[in-house]
């Protein structure tokens, strides 16, 4: 008795507990079934990713920046970040009110630019020297990296020859060229920097675009194997990355040489736990783990906020996949869907590739945390990408629909933004004669029916008539029966 009283007293609550459930699930699918939910969760995303990093900034270089000899204070790197942050915020408005259009028809003066940009920091005298690497330029406390907007510039044009192409890129050559061969000379300039870490995040958009293009499977087994052997050897050439990869191999070989930041980084996620010391409170801000502000910043994230501090950034930027990939999937346009498709994986991937060295997953490459480490060029360009994406998430087809109707709303209104453009298919003209491609071929001739065929048509058709008419007739006077009936 005593046991069919506690599962009736149990029963209850697991009902309580499943229609609490229900209620969440329903109320988060009304939600998300809004216009403009992907929208606001871009907008959401963004802000809170750069809130954690401007609060991880000032906690990772509050020691770091006081210098009494040169006059520095604690919130010198602080401040320098909130400027980056204001102009991301600029960037950020931009990228969403833009055209989209606009940018598809600049994506190849911008390929060039980057190209000529990339040439040109190379130069002694012009391109400056940073950690080993020219691959930036300097005008005063202001440096912009090149390679940070060639990525973007790559993905915008990329994009659009794609969709130029897409009637014949079942056709390898039309798939490859231009775009590997430029996307190869980006690598090519950017190695001779050097630089092996943009260089990774340059091929994640070239792979990103021919996935998002539809390219056959077999072309990324041999991208995938081409860039591993690439990578090896690049590494073994070079001796100092030859020394990060033995490193990684052998963490524990030198701690206090080449395995020195790995080793640290792994201590202050250690030293964590699972709330962690509590913001400004983590040894790696005194010197401990060196360019912990950039590089390893989520090590200090892990050491203060603590394992649930690293859950929350992870579920972030699952969500920036979700969203992003939430876009693609939802636009008509062929050219959004692919930018936004390959901007997530990339943004995504760079997260990854960061987490995945300071967790000592991967060797150490120098790929900073998207949003969250010390502002620069990198901070500026993703928050433009972070615009693009709010921006590809207004010309989804429901939310053009809603904002031409019903208004541009309140964060539309505050920003001033305009209405966007309806997807409209580029109309097709038909050319008659030679073709390289399926949209060149003549529309196939309907085949026209035989003298036995339409005199086998003409006779059946007046026997279907009449059989027809006779059963109308019959239900006719089976209705008026019944109706006599009934009276």
């Amino acid at each position: 008795m005593a046991v069919v009283e506690q599962k009736k007293q149990a029963a209850p609550k697991r009902k309580r507990k499943e229609s609490a459930f229900v209620v969440v699930k329903t109320a988060l699918t009304a939600w998300l079934s809004r216009p403009l939910a992907s929208f606001h969760l871009v907008l959401a995303l963004t802000g809170v990713l750069t809130v954690i990093g401007a609060v991880m900034v000032l906690s990772a270089s509050s020691v770091t920046s006081y210098d009494p000899k040169t006059g520095s204070g604690v919130y010198a790197l602080f401040s320098r970040h909130m400027i980056f942050v204001a102009l991301g915020a600029v960037t950020f408005w931009i990228g969403l009110r833009i055209k989209l259009e606009r940018i598809r028809q600049m994506s190849a003066t911008l390929t060039l630019v980057c190209l000529f940009l990339l040439v040109l920091v190379l130069i002694p005298g012009i391109g400056s020297l940073v950690n080993g690497s020219r691959g930036w330029f300097k005008l005063g406390f202001f440096s912009f990296q090149p390679v940070e907007a060639a990525k973007v510039a790559l993905a915008f044009w990329g994009a659009h020859i794609l969709v130029i192409k897409y009637n014949v890129i079942h056709q390898w050559r039309h798939l490859m060229v231009p775009v590997v061969p430029v996307a190869l000379l980006m690598f090519a300039l950017v190695m001779l920097e050097p630089d092996l870490g943009a260089t990774v995040t340059l091929a994640v958009v070239l792979f990103g675009l021919m996935w998002f293009a539809g390219a056959p499977k077999r072309l990324f087994a041999v991208i995938t194997a081409g860039g591993l052997a690439g990578v090896m050897v690049l590494a073994i050439i070079a001796p100092y990355r030859l020394a990060r990869v033995l490193s990684f191999l052998s963490p524990d070989a030198d701690t206090s040489g080449e395995g020195f930041q790995a080793n640290q980084a792994k201590l202050a996620l250690a030293d964590g736990g699972l709330f962690g010391k509590g913001l400004g409170q983590g040894a790696s801000n005194w010197g401990y783990l060196p360019n912990v502000q950039n590089d390893f910043i989520f090590a200090l994230i892990g050491e203060e906020l603590g394992f649930i501090g690293c859950v929350v950034v992870l579920a972030l930027f699952a969500g920036v996949a979700v969203v992003g990939l939430r876009i693609a999937t939802r636009n008509l346009d062929p050219w959004i869907r692919i930018v936004s498709g390959t901007l997530t994986v990339f943004l995504v991937a760079q997260a990854a590739i960061n987490i995945g060295y300071v967790v000592g997953l991967l060797p150490v490459t120098g790929v900073t945390l998207p949003l969250i480490s010390y502002g620069g060029t990198s901070l500026v360009i993703t928050m433009l990408i972070m615009g693009i994406l709010a921006n590809a998430a207004r010309h989804e087809p429901e939310a053009v629909a809603a904002l031409r109707t019903q208004g541009p709303g309140k964060f539309g209104r505050l920003l001033r933004l305009p209405a966007p453009d309806p997807y409209r298919p580029p109309v097709r003209k038909g050319t008659a004669g030679r073709g390289t491609g399926k949209a060149a071929r003549p529309a196939p001739r309907t085949a026209r029916p035989s003298p036995a065929q339409e005199r086998r048509r003409s006779v059946r058709e007046p026997a279907r008539r009449s059989s027809a008419a006779r059963t109308t007739a019959t239900r006719g006077a089976r209705g008026t029966a019944n109706r006599r009936g009934h009276r």
